[in-house]
């Protein structure tokens, strides 16, 4: 099994929120993989940790899920692999619950929270996001 981390969708994946937009719930599970130290691509000076960095995306991003009627089910940190065998483990593990694909689509074309998302991005080695209904 190929497993890559992302930090962005490609086109395809991004498709797929018109495909049946109105389908949901939907609960969106995140698998994270941090960097040591945020990297902002707008080549920002900071002192913050990955960690950190993701944190301030995840306050943010509290307001912009109740603005389209989602909200976070549940987030933590990976403690240890239970079954199976991985090379890298991921740092952190979160599932939000929208109401549609609609509504996940609706914030993350917000510019609000593309701003908000600055932190996410500089925060991540990269994520799987898997789609469950």
């Amino acid at each position: 099994m190929k497993v890559e981390n992302k930090v962005l969708p490609n086109e395809e994946q991004l498709k797929g929120f018109t495909d049946e937009p109105e389908k949901g719930p939907i609960k969106m599970l995140n698998l994270i993989k941090l960097k040591n130290y945020a990297e902002y691509a707008d080549g920002r000076e900071t002192n913050l940790s990955g960690l950190e960095a993701y944190m301030l995306y995840g306050e943010e991003t509290k307001k912009h899920l109740e603005k389209v009627g989602a909200k976070i089910i549940f987030s933590g940190p990976v403690s240890r692999l239970m079954i199976g065998e991985a090379d890298d483990m991921w740092d952190l593990v979160a599932i939000a619950e929208y109401p549609n694909r609609k509504a996940m689509l609706e914030m993350i074309m917000d510019p609000n929270y593309q701003e908000s998302a600055k932190h996410r991005e500089a925060a991540l080695e990269g994520q799987l996001n898997i789609e469950v209904l």
